[in-house]
């Protein structure tokens, strides 16, 4: 195994009589870019140019100081079967494989079984005997080993070492091309990934959850099981609040990390970890860590504001991420989280525009429409009494319709004054629930009265309010505290909802009760459509402890 002249010839020699398969060979690993196929054909063509029955390529971890790990194997002539009952991956810290990884130098066995390197063999491990290392070199670091075993003529010649490491010295030229292409490749990949986050999450119709765009594109870039967003919670934890994942993210979201754990406050202090398994790393004590292996948690963070925490997880015996991944990610991670501030800046932009907008149109309403609306009102009030001065009491259908212009004039102010407080209100802040919806209405009115109305609902109201129904109430109720709004000298009003009520026919419906403390002058019209109404006026009489309601009207549907 020396380099002297005798193995010169040998290598001399060795070119001759199989010159042309080693000449097919450094060919075949030197045409494809592809770093996966370029190791794979490697392996094939030294299996084949030494005759050996068994072949693999470990590719060493160039992030450990040690450089005694293996990440990934690459075999020949080792179908799916035999690699399922051989389980893990060689650690590459022990037996003939750690003698070439500490010493990285050809080594010939002509015996592994009387070896007494050779050791920590799994159960289900092909028998072999003979065996031959070269380590593959690029650009003078060593990028991993080829072994090749039980040569089926006899143990490995000198001649077979000096073609496997002529194979391996142009092995390691075409591999440091295809790492220059992938990393090229990845670089690429990456950048148009965070241009179309920015595009994304800064066009015209921004995406409704930002969060889940920098969670989707990440976790395709990075070819991770899951992308996962945490953000801070109100204990010190952090909880996950978004997940892209092919099964389903339910699973995941509203996990949380609790206050203490060891990776929480590198998280928390905007700082990256890389853990190799999520399963079995201690600092990791989420409940689906099981689940996950190699993993990224990348601080999303923009001029010293945290928003939160980019994790990419991949599945369990995945590979590990590469320093080049690793880097790309926070870049990634960077990008995205400087374009959802950029994001969130404009969304308050345009919000701030709305309410500038509104303001200045409630501004309009109250200072220019209800003072002239309040001026005419005083005008005709004038007018009827001078009217009425004037003819002794004057023309009495004359004074009536003055009568009725005035109080058309109030109940026009008073829905105005509504529509300034509906203004008023952030369009962020639009309720989707009924319940909600009946308190904003409530919150409308108590603008104008000048006190706020009482809310009472029973039943699940949320859950057991159809879409229709639900308009047809809320139609009432907008009507019914109009009509409020415009009595004299009314101090109360009562809201009930109740979404456990049986209607006359026995159905099982809502019913809507709004009660108030005023006489109305009249039956009240307000009714739903196609909806059964009562009203009356309950006993003046009745005890309470809040005061006497004087008018309550009725609403009920079917569910």
């Amino acid at each position: 195994m020396g380099d002297g002249p005798g193995s010169r010839q040998v290598t001399v020699e060795a070119a001759a009589r199989r010159g042309p398969m080693l000449l097919e060979a450094v060919i075949g690993v030197g045409t494809n870019l592809e770093l996966r196929a370029t190791l794979q054909h490697l392996v094939d063509a030294a299996t084949e140019l030494t005759g050996a029955t068994y072949g693999a390529l470990g590719v060493i971890d160039p992030d450990r100081p040690e450089r005694d790990r293996v990440t990934e194997l690459f075999t020949a002539r080792i179908d799916a079967a035999a690699r399922a009952r051989i389980g893990r991956l060689p650690c590459g810290n022990a037996g003939v494989l750690g003698a070439l990884v500490r010493d990285p130098r050809p080594l010939r066995v002509a015996d592994l079984t009387t070896d007494p390197r050779s050791c920590g063999m799994p159960d289900g491990h092909p028998e072999m005997h003979s065996f031959l290392g070269v380590p593959v070199l690029v650009r003078s670091e060593v990028f991993g080993n080829l072994y090749l075993a039980e040569k089926r003529e006899g143990p490995f010649t000198a001649e077979d070492e000096q073609l496997v490491r002529v194979l391996a010295a142009q092995a390691g030229i075409a591999i440091g091309n295809a790492l220059l292409y992938e990393t090229a490749r990845q670089r690429e990949r990456w950048i148009e990934g965070t241009a179309a986050v920015t595009t994304a999450l800064l066009s015209h119709e921004a995406p409704t959850d930002a969060l889940m765009v920098v969670a989707e594109e990440a976790r395709k870039l990075a070819d991770a099981a899951a992308g996962v967003i945490l953000q801070p919670t109100g204990d010190g934890g952090m909880e996950i609040v978004t997940a892209s994942t092919h099964d389903d993210p339910g699973a995941l979201v509203g996990t949380t990390i609790a206050p203490g754990s060891p990776v929480l406050e590198q998280l928390l202090g905007g700082e990256a970890v890389f853990v190799d398994d999520s399963a079995t790393d201690p600092r990791m004590t989420t409940p689906v860590r099981s689940r996950f292996g190699p993993s990224m948690l990348l601080p999303l963070q923009s001029g010293g504001r945290l928003i939160g925490t980019l994790a990419l997880p991949r599945t369990r015996g995945a590979r590990g991420y590469t320093a080049v991944e690793r880097q790309l990610a926070t870049q990634f991670a960077s990008g995205a989280a400087l374009a959802l501030v950029l994001a969130d800046g404009r969304e308050s932009r345009k919000r701030l525009a709305v309410f500038e907008d509104r303001d200045r149109i409630a501004r309009d309403l109250h200072d220019l429409v209800i003072q002239r609306l309040f001026a005419t009102g005083m005008m005709l009030e004038s007018t009827r009494r001078r009217a009425q001065d004037a003819g002794g009491g004057g023309d009495a259908g004359v004074a009536e319709t003055i009568g009725a212009a005035v109080d058309e004039l109030e109940s026009t102010i008073q829905e105005v004054r509504t529509a300034i407080f509906a203004l008023q209100q952030p369009p962020a802040d639009a309720p989707t629930s009924f319940r909600s919806k009946v308190l904003r209405e409530a919150a409308g009115a108590a603008a104008v009265l000048g006190f706020q109305p009482s809310t009472r609902f029973t039943g699940a109201v949320d859950s057991l309010i159809g879409e229709r129904a639900a308009a047809r109430l809320l139609a009432a109720l907008r009507r019914a505290l109009t009509t409020a709004s415009r009595r004299p000298r009314v101090s109360r009003i009562d809201i009930a909802v109740d979404a456990e009520a049986v209607l006359p026919d026995g159905r099982a419906g809502v019913r809507l009760t709004v009660s108030t403390d005023a006489t109305a002058p009249g039956t009240s019209d307000a009714t739903a459509p196609d909806t059964p109404v009562t009203s009356g006026t309950s006993d003046p009489g009745t005890p309470d402890t809040s005061g006497t309601l004087g008018t309550t009207e009725t609403w009920q549907s079917p569910l």
